[in-house]
Formats: structure tokens, sequence, C-alpha cells
């Protein structure tokens, strides 16, 4: 950090008419929802506008690779710790790489890829540098806020997004709000097709989470639940399509709680459009959120929906009109708001139904895109008008 606080700030070194280079720079790639919406992204620019170039600090895992995109320069850096002989060599290659790709911004994810990025960024002379903050800051130990002060004087915006983040990053870190910018998320609405509503009866009810297994999501609330409302409907079925480090203390508390084979762990699934199409009700139980992919994509398959009143859920949902809202993520309001929903189905469908609508006018992939658009360009001095 000491070199770089006798760096000077750089100055612009665009040509005239030739597209804003951006460059990404994030930790690994992967399947959950930041790395899916900056590779999102990076598939739908459009090139005369916008050149992008992606780095990956560490990169080398199968999954991170099989993912990277095809048509922008990459370099994988392999860095799994930050300090180091690799590191230093790293930041040199990396140095080299936007010295030779000449980036006008750069834009990165997370806070390793922080506190290695910013750094090198101005060593580089890379005249903008983005810091995208898109959780909520909860978990941040006063080591890594004191480290987020360090960069802050050198990083020129900072995106999140969605509006309670933005209210989160001035009241919990001190930034100023002029130099945060809101860009929501979007979802791919052709690879998801609302199916046709079925009646809540029949041989099972589905309800359905996806989430990864992690404190924060609340799945724990979501099996104590389930343990309620499995007594009240004989065909209720709970499944949830993710994976993480809490799934043996979740699968103790299922074991505990004796809920068998109602209540399933599907893991990893790669084909969430077709496991939200086969749910009858969605529930999203988190303690904290900032705008969830996972929300997006169930209205995008026009489910009805339960979920927290935390992040921008209550946005997206239009306040109730798009899904029902729990006040908090208690296990009482969630287990009364799951239940009302369950008796009645007929206004969880039409609000299902509303929620697909809204993200076709204003959370597609394709409006995201315009939107970080506009941004670079701006950011980049160039008229959009």
């Amino acid at each position: 950090m000491t070199m770089t606080l006798a760096v000077p700030m750089p100055t612009a070194r665009r040509g005239s008419g030739g597209p804003v280079r951006v460059s990404f720079l994030i930790d690994n790639l992967g399947r959950a929802g930041t790395e899916s919406q900056l590779l999102a992204l990076i598939r739908t620019l459009d090139r005369s506008r916008i050149e992008p170039s992606l780095v990956v600090l560490d990169g080398e895992s199968e999954v991170s690779r099989e993912l990277e995109p095809p048509d922008c320069p990459i370099l994988r850096l392999g860095v799994t710790k930050l300090f180091g002989r690799g590191a230093f060599r790293a930041a040199r290659r990396l140095r080299r790489f936007w010295r030779a790709q000449r980036p006008d911004i750069a834009q990165i994810y997370f806070l390793d890829s922080a506190y290695f990025g910013v750094p090198v960024a101005r060593l580089a002379g890379v005249p903008k540098i983005v810091r995208v903050r898109n959780n909520l800051s909860y978990w941040l130990t006063r080591k890594h806020r004191l480290l987020n002060r360090v960069l802050r004087p050198f990083v020129n915006a900072t995106l999140t997004n969605s509006e309670a983040g933005r209210v989160a990053l001035v009241e919990q870190d001190g930034l100023r709000r002029d130099r945060i910018d809101v860009i929501e998320n979007g979802v791919d609405l052709e690879r998801f097709h609302p199916a046709r509503h079925r009646p809540f009866s029949g041989d099972a009810i589905r309800v359905g989470c996806v989430a990864n297994l992690r404190p924060v999501k609340n799945i724990d609330g979501l099996l104590r639940t389930a343990s309620v409302l499995l007594k009240e409907f004989p065909n209720l079925i709970f499944e949830v399509a993710g994976e993480g480090e809490q799934r043996p203390e979740l699968e103790k508390l299922h074991a505990e709680l004796g809920l068998g084979t109602r209540f399933r762990f599907l893991g990893s699934v790669r084909a969430i459009p077709d496991f939200l199409t086969g749910l009858d009700l969605a529930v999203l139980p988190s303690h904290s959120e900032g705008m969830s992919n996972a929300l997006l994509e169930a209205m995008a398959a026009g489910r009805p929906i339960v979920a927290t009143d935390v992040g921008a859920n209550a946005t997206l949902l239009d306040g109730g009109h798009c899904g029902m809202i729990v006040a908090t993520s208690s296990d009482r309001d969630l287990i009364a708001a799951t239940r009302r929903a369950l008796a009645d189905p007929v206004s969880a469908r039409r609000c299902g139904a509303s929620a697909r609508l809204r993200v076709e006018r204003e959370y597609s992939r394709d409006a995201m895109r315009l939107r970080f658009e506009e941004f670079y360009l701006k950011l980049a001095g160039v008229s959009v008008g």
C-alpha cells in the first residue's frame, strides 16, 4: 500500500472514436450471482461501444477455466495468497497486461481482488478505477474496513446493485453518496419460460429455494418452517438447490427435526430454470441480500414468491404486488407468510404473473447492459447524448 500512496492520479488516454476499454478483475469465475452477472455482462456488451478484457486473480480451478468467455483477452494470475513472491510476480504480469491493453477503466470485484488490483491499476496508469460492492458489508471485519478506507482515495467510483446497497455503503463505510452509482442486475429472460400454473393440490406441492448454504441465507429457518408446515400440508415437499460450507450443520438439523425425504438438499443445480419451473412456491428466507439474483430468477420464471424484507427484495417485488414480503427473517414471520401463500394459491399465482411482467419491463439483461454501457461512456468522458 505504501508504494501506491506515492503514485499520482493518471490522466485519460483514450483516442477519439474508439470503444471504451474496460478491464474486469475478479477472484475466480463461478456460477454464483456476482460471477454470473459479470459473465453475462461481458457476453452481451456492444463491442462497438465497450471493449472488454478480463483478469482472474486465481482462476486455476476447472470451473473457473470452463467459464472463461471466449471473445475477450483473459489473464489468469493464479494468485491464492496476496503476500509472497508469487503475488509480486503476478502483480508485475498484471501491470504489463494493463499497459498493453491500455484500459480506460478497471472494474474490480471482491476484497482480495481490490487489495491486489487497485494498487496495480494505479501503477499501470489506468485512468479510472471502479469497485463493485454488491453485498451490504454486514460481515466486514475491522481490518477489512480499514483496508477499504486506505483504498478509497484511489477509487473513482463505487458500484452497487441496489439503493439498499448505496445506503449501507454510506452509513456503514462512510462513502460519499455522490461517489456511489447504482446499476441494477438483469436476468436472462430467454432461459426462463413460465410454466402453466398448477393448482396447489395433487401428488405434491413443491416449495423451493435457490441459495448457497451459508448462515446468511437462513436455510436453518426454512428447515424449521418446514417442520411446522409439513404437519399442516400433507402433500408439501421442500427442496433447496445450492451447496456450501454450512451443509453438514444443516443436515444435522434436518435429522433432528425428522424431516426425512420431504425436505431435500439437491446440491448444486445447473438447470435452475427447470428447477424453478417445477416449483409451486419459491421462498427466499435470507437474513441479508443486496439485489438477489435468485429472486430475479424466480420472478422471471413467474413463480409465486415469499421473500424476506431485506436488501432490494421489497423493491423488486413492488412492495408486495409481485410476491409476499416477510417483515423479518424470524421463524414466526416466515412460517406465517409461507402458510398464507399456500392457503391462497390464486393470489400467489397472480403475483407470480405480475413478477414476470415486472422483470420483462425493468430487469432484462439487455436493460442491464445498456445501464452499464452508459455508465462506462460517461465515466470515460464520452458523450452519451
